[in-house]
């Protein structure tokens, strides 16, 4: 057991929500290694700068009582000062995860991003990219601090990774899989833990005894 332990790996599972992450880790042999959540920026930024500060800024929900004036060169601005932060709480945050977990950690899964115009002003005049930017702000974030510590990025899919979990599993039950690795460390244990789960398994590829 203890040489198994030595050699085994393990892949962190992540699913987010604005500028906050739960992160699951699972080694390489199914076993539950940790959970946490963590928050990219503090209280002192927005979470949602191109969708809320940049949309004010070219008049998008300007009568909305929750609007205020900015302008677009400051709303750019202070995306970038959410970028700058979201990547250096990445890199703390992925950084206790490595030296608190005691399985090497070889691989990250992260929702997969979908394709954005080049720019932070093209991002937010877009009204279908300024909804998502945000997200894809952080996601990406969490993937640059994943590869400054050599970790592997897997995109996965949000509709088809319990099926991917599934296969390298090789089992036909991939929900009671969850339930039950939920139930041997207790609540919480939520739909997005059992989704940051499967995207940590999914991400390993080889099959779990």
């Amino acid at each position: 057991m203890a040489e198994e332990r030595l050699h085994r790996t393990a892949s962190v599972g992540v699913t987010e929500h604005g500028n906050s992450a739960l992160l699951v880790t699972v080694a390489s042999n199914g076993e539950l290694v940790d959970r946490r959540c963590i928050d990219l920026t503090d209280s002192r930024l927005p979470t949602h700068p191109h969708h809320h500060e940049g949309s004010w800024a070219v008049g998008r929900y300007k009568n909305s009582p929750w609007a205020r004036e900015i302008s677009l060169a400051a709303a750019i601005e202070l995306v970038e000062c959410v970028r700058v932060a979201a990547e250096r709480g990445a890199r703390a945050c992925l950084n206790a995860l490595a030296a608190e977990v005691p399985t090497a950690i070889t691989r990250i899964a992260i929702r997969a991003c979908p394709e954005l115009p080049p720019t932070v002003e093209e991002r937010i005049r877009d009204n279908r990219a300024q909804s998502v930017a945000d997200t894809v702000m952080y996601r990406e974030a969490l993937a640059s601090a994943a590869e400054a510590h050599g970790w592997s990025v897997s995109w996965y899919d949000r509709a088809r990774v319990f099926n991917d979990a599934a296969t390298v599993l090789d089992c036909n039950d991939i929900n009671a899989f969850l339930l039950a690795m939920g139930r041997s460390v207790g609540p919480p244990w939520q739909a997005k833990h059992k989704l940051a789960a499967a995207a940590a398994l999914a991400a390993t590829g080889c099959p779990v005894p």
